[in-house]
């Protein structure tokens, strides 16, 4: 792959990549047959992007490169990605934007309420980029944006994607004082991959991290996920497991990586649907409330129905 650099025109166009640029191509093998996805075409596919359009959104489903987008989008399901659209880190697996992002949009939250109320959302799901350019790490803008939308849609649900507020010191507590429903944060790898995963985090903060929002707020569904096929063992998946649960984790979403472009990791194993449906089981085994694992499950894909679930799994619990 050939990084192109405009060093001509009066505006230059700046690889989104910058880091990456550099690197050998990586080469991933060929897909199997069970991870197809159609071009998004649908009516209800256009509508979801003229309305994120038009109220001047980012989301991630676009940002990242999701492979479900045509599927959520036509049912009007979109995550809307707050903060901008350019990340402090640079993780080797994501297609999000790097270097230093603007100033954060203080009309942002207001734009996110009205989309959700437009597009008609009961459950609504809510990322961000990393800032750690921000004192806060951006929590008080995701608390302003969950609080613009309780105003607008009392009755919708909200699920929060954040980043892991590394060093921000009094960050989560301004999150989950917000209240939203569901506070996910993904360990996206097991620890030994860290390091060429997920350079700029550090995996037994993020565990920390959800196991304290259980203890501020018990009420609070948590979720988290990772990906496979980069190199991890099955050994290595099962501890992510028991490390989860220890932290009183209630929701696990396991899923393929896919390579975005070849200056990304690449694909080590396509892991076959038999042996997503084994972590399945075994996740369920350990005490998980919920459990998503296939090769196309992302975290926010079919987020409402799962959430619907969710509260179910905690009723019978409690009877």
């Amino acid at each position: 792959m050939v990084v192109l650099v405009d060093t001509v025109s009066a505006n230059p166009v700046r690889p989104r990549h910058p880091e990456k640029a550099a690197r050998p191509d990586a080469l991933s093998p060929k897909k199997p047959d069970w991870i197809r996805v159609r071009a998004p075409t649908t009516r209800g596919y256009g509508e979801t992007r003229s309305i994120v359009k038009e109220n001047g959104l980012v989301t991630v489903c676009e940002e990242a490169g999701c492979p479900n987008i045509g599927e959520c989008w036509d049912k009007k399901h979109a995550t809307f990605m707050i903060m901008g659209d350019t990340c402090t880190r640079a993780c080797a697996f994501c297609n999000v934007k790097t270097g230093m992002p603007g100033a954060l949009d203080a009309n942002e939250p207001a734009y996110v309420a009205e989309a959700t109320r437009k597009l008609g959302l009961q459950h609504l799901v809510i990322t961000s980029v990393d800032r750690d350019d921000l004192a806060d790490g951006g929590a008080a803008h995701f608390a302003a944006t969950i609080r613009a939308v309780r105003e607008a849609c009392p009755t919708t649900t909200i699920e929060i994607l954040t980043p892991d507020f590394l060093r921000k010191d009094g960050a989560l507590e301004v999150v989950v004082a917000a209240k939203p429903d569901v506070f996910n944060h993904n360990l996206e790898t097991v620890p030994s991959r860290y390091l060429s995963v997920r350079p700029g985090a550090r995996y037994f903060h993020s565990i920390r991290l959800l196991q304290r929002v259980k203890e501020l707020d018990p009420t609070i569904f948590t979720k988290s996920g990772i990906m496979v096929g980069l190199g991890e063992e099955r050994h290595e998946v099962l501890q992510v497991m028991d490390d989860l649960r220890s932290a009183d984790v209630d929701f696990l979403t396991i899923g393929q990586y896919l390579q975005p472009t070849r200056k990304h990791h690449a694909v080590m194993r396509y892991v076959t649907p038999d042996e997503f449906a084994g972590y399945q089981t075994t996740a369920y085994a350990k005490g998980f409330l919920m459990v998503s694992a296939s090769p196309m499950t992302r975290s926010s894909h079919h987020a409402g129905e799962d959430f619907a679930k969710l509260k179910a799994a905690r009723a019978a619990l409690a009877r």
